[in-house]
């Protein structure tokens, strides 16, 4: 009996973040094989879904490192094929429903305050003029839009009191506004806290160049011991979307207040791994590994 695990590696695109994870696997012995979902087949016969590298056989489990950008309609048939898989017992890390409740903004806000997590308020309107009307009486502070889908800082708009709303181009857009928050000091900063099978196991302090403090914008890492609060809170973040694994972006007002603006459920980690020792990758393939023992998901 073969005992070397074959583990399907799902990602958007390969670069860094797939060869740490390819070497992690390797160095426990399992054998990786890349998929890109639009490569994969979803039917109702047999196994009822096909992965290209496997043949008639399923893989012994599947890390989700992205998932592509598309239409309804393909988004709707990757995310099949990974419940397809879940439901044919192969483990999946993270899964079709931990990503569908971590991806969409506005239902992670809304689990998040459902378990009391401090979190800035949000709202959201798929009528623009409901949007309109409530940020013309909104007397809150700042608010920032925000697409609903969307990563890496991409697409947000910081909206200042009696300033008009932007109108959103193409169809159908859903309008997410969550209320901004001063993060303490002078400048621009917050945290990402990498949680890790419910444990947060590195963080770091970015400095933005403007109010949009990621990497991806030109943000600078610093590495920084997490304060128990804040690692405290990350992990109750984690357990209240549902995730074997998470970046969580936190922001400290300047009344030491933490808030939980994010939870990424397919995070980057190439930042923090520049300014951490612990080998993130090897923790993810380890816990992918061990939650895959447990029978977890």
């Amino acid at each position: 009996m073969n005992s070397v695990l074959d583990i399907a590696l799902v990602a958007d695109e390969y670069g860094w973040h797939c060869a740490r994870l390819e070497q992690a696997f390797a160095a426990r012995g399992c054998r990786v094989v890349r998929v890109a979902l639009p490569d994969c087949e979803f039917g109702a016969d047999g196994a009822g879904v096909s992965l290209p590298g496997f043949g008639a056989a399923l893989p012994d489990g599947v890390f989700v490192r992205g998932v592509p950008a598309g239409s309804l309609e393909t988004v709707v048939f990757y995310l099949d094929v990974l419940h397809a898989l879940c439901e044919a017992g192969v483990h999946v890390y993270n899964n079709a429903r931990m990503i569908e409740r971590s991806v969409d903004k506005a239902m992670t806000s809304f689990l998040l305050h459902r378990a009391g997590i401090a979190t800035p308020p949000a709202w959201s309107f798929a009528r623009a003029a409901r949007a309109r009307e409530f940020v013309a009486r909104y007397d809150g502070g700042g608010l920032v839009l925000k697409p609903v889908f969307g990563s890496q800082g991409r697409g947000l708009q910081r909206i200042e009191a009696g300033r008009p709303l932007p109108v959103l181009e193409g169809e159908e857009r859903v309008y997410y506004l969550q209320q901004f928050i001063e993060s303490e000091g002078d400048g621009w900063s917050d945290w990402r806290v990498f949680v890790i099978g419910g444990k947060a196991v590195a963080g770091m302090k970015r400095i933005g160049l403007n109010w949009v403090s990621n990497v991806a914008n030109g943000a600078e890492c610093r590495g920084a011991q997490v304060c128990p609060e804040a690692a405290a809170l990350a992990e109750a973040a984690v357990a209240a979307i549902g995730l074997f694994y998470a970046g969580v972006d936190l922001i400290c007002d300047d009344d030491g207040r933490w808030w939980v603006t994010e939870v990424n459920s397919v995070p980057a980690w190439r930042g923090l791994q520049g300014v951490v020792q612990a080998d993130l990758a090897a923790q993810l393939v380890d816990d992918f590994l061990r939650s895959r023992e447990a029978g977890a998901g």
